[in-house]
C-alpha cells in the first residue's frame, strides 16, 4: 500500500487531499503511478495530463523514473513560483 498526498490546486481540483492505493506489479515508478491516476478520466486526466507536476517520495524530490515501494508516501504538487 502507498499513501498518496495531493497539495495546492491538485487537492482542490481532485476533491481529496490523500488516498491509499494498493501497490501492484504495474506500479513501479512515478510515471506509472501518474498513468494510473490519469486513466481514471475526468478531472484526474485534466490534473495529470500534460502540465508540469512535481512529486516527492518520502519527502524527497522525485522524478518520473523514481521507483516506488510498498509503504512509500508519494506527494504530488504543482511547481512553486515566487514573486
Amino acid at each position: 500500500m502507498i499513501n498518496i498526498l495531493y497539495f495546492a490546486r491538485l487537492r482542490e481540483q481532485l476533491g481529496t487531499e490523500s488516498e491509499a492505493l494498493e501497490l501492484t506489479a504495474d506500479l513501479t515508478d512515478i510515471a506509472s503511478l501518474i498513468s494510473r491516476l490519469r486513466s481514471r478520466g475526468g478531472v484526474w486526466e485534466e490534473a495529470f495530463g500534460g502540465s508540469t507536476m512535481m512529486s516527492a517520495i518520502n519527502q524527497e524530490v522525485a522524478n518520473p523514473a523514481s521507483r516506488i515501494q510498498d509503504g512509500d508516501e508519494v506527494a504530488f504538487f504543482p511547481p512553486v513560483t515566487g514573486g
